[in-house]
């Protein structure tokens, strides 16, 4: 049974109350496992990388104004989306999963991620904003080449988070790079 504070939560987002959900342990059965598994969300973490797809659109937009300034109005029409609204917005396959598992995961786990996409969302958000403050394409070219060296990174540990990665084996991709 969900208590108060998870329908709550779970209402807020329009994730159903009546499926059963895995306790936020991460601990869960097989056949739930092979059902993540089949709609590409980590079984560990319950966290799906197509998330990361809604900042990888932002880094390649921030890689292309250098050579194609006019990419720059692109990069402006990005606005950030949580997880959740990420997921309703896509046409993912399995998005009440994904997002059911997101509220499922365990909560460090769901900590760590929050926190890194927290901080490329800052990140965009501050260069979205200086970008619209400038008009002279170089500026904006060096805002965007600082911009994806910060972002780019986060991404990379995003996704070893999503993919079970222990902090040691993140900062150890992270080095070699």
């Amino acid at each position: 049974m969900l208590t108060v504070e998870r329908m709550s939560s779970t209402a807020a987002i329009g994730v159903r109350s009546d499926r059963p959900t895995p306790p936020p342990t991460g601990h869960i059965d097989e056949a739930r496992a092979a059902q993540l598994k089949a709609a590409n969300i980590n079984p560990r973490t319950g966290l799906a990388t197509d998330y990361l797809n809604h900042f990888n659109e932002a880094v390649m937009l921030l890689e292309m104004i250098p050579d194609m300034p006019e990419c720059a109005e692109d990069f402006l029409t990005w606005s950030p989306l949580s997880y959740a609204e990420h997921f309703w917005a896509s046409n993912f396959k399995a998005r009440d999963l994904a997002i059911e598992a997101y509220e499922c995961a365990d909560p460090k786990v769901r900590a760590d991620f929050d926190s890194i996409t927290s901080a490329m969302t800052s990140i965009l958000s501050a260069v979205s904003d200086a970008m619209r403050k400038v008009t002279q394409d170089k500026t904006r070219a060096t805002l965007a080449e600082q911009a994806t060296g910060w972002v780019k990174p986060l991404v990379m540990q995003a996704g070893g988070v999503i993919n079970g990665a222990a902090e040691g084996d993140v900062d150890n991709i992270m080095a070699a790079n």
